[in-house]
């Protein structure tokens, strides 16, 4: 079984979609965490691009441990999240703040069963913090990940934002890309 947490709108085949939102794709309306709908060790790959932001440090942290119950022995989480250390480059180069304000703070609402709701991000991520979180968590072989080698790299997400926009030739890259393994 392959996830894909907070998938919205998008769908990938062969994976479990879960999601808060209403779409008819969702395979299990709920949080990207806790999931106690699934089994210890149950998971082969657990996929979330740009949803972990929408949690603080402490839910992070505690869906960083419920992601790794479900997830085999060897299992794969692979995380997108906005790259702060880009956005600051994007900064720098064009000076203009409402370029960055999107990704860092966003801003997304949706209809859930229970009426619409917005969400925003509540942290932010650079590559030692979000490395250091993942080791904490137990998990190892932490590293980057190039969308363009995945099984899910015809799937236009986050974890394909660039700078100028669509620009995946010669673009900076937005989004942290990271890979981890359950041992």
């Amino acid at each position: 079984m392959r996830l894909h947490l907070g998938c919205g709108p998008r769908v990938i085949p062969g994976f479990v979609h879960v999601d808060l939102a209403e779409y008819p794709h969702i395979d299990h309306k709920a949080s990207i965490s806790p999931l106690p709908f699934l089994a210890d060790d149950s998971v082969e790959m657990v996929y979330c691009s740009h949803a972990f932001e929408y949690l603080d440090l402490i839910e992070a942290r505690q869906a960083l441990v419920e992601w790794r119950r479900v997830l085999r022995p060897d299992g794969l989480l692979r995380l997108a999240v906005p790259d702060v250390a880009a956005l600051m480059k994007v900064y720098q180069q064009t000076g203009e703040l409402q370029r960055i304000l999107g990704p860092l703070y966003g801003r997304l609402e949706i209809a859930t069963e229970a009426g619409p709701a917005t969400l925003f991000h509540k942290t932010a991520y650079d590559e030692a913090t979000l490395s250091q979180l993942l080791h904490a968590a137990g998990f190892v072989a932490i590293r980057h990940w190039d969308w363009r080698q995945t099984e899910h790299a015809q799937i236009d997400d986050y974890s394909q934002a660039y700078f100028p926009h669509m620009d995946k030739a010669h673009g900076l890259l937005l989004s942290l890309n990271l890979q981890a393994r359950k041992p």
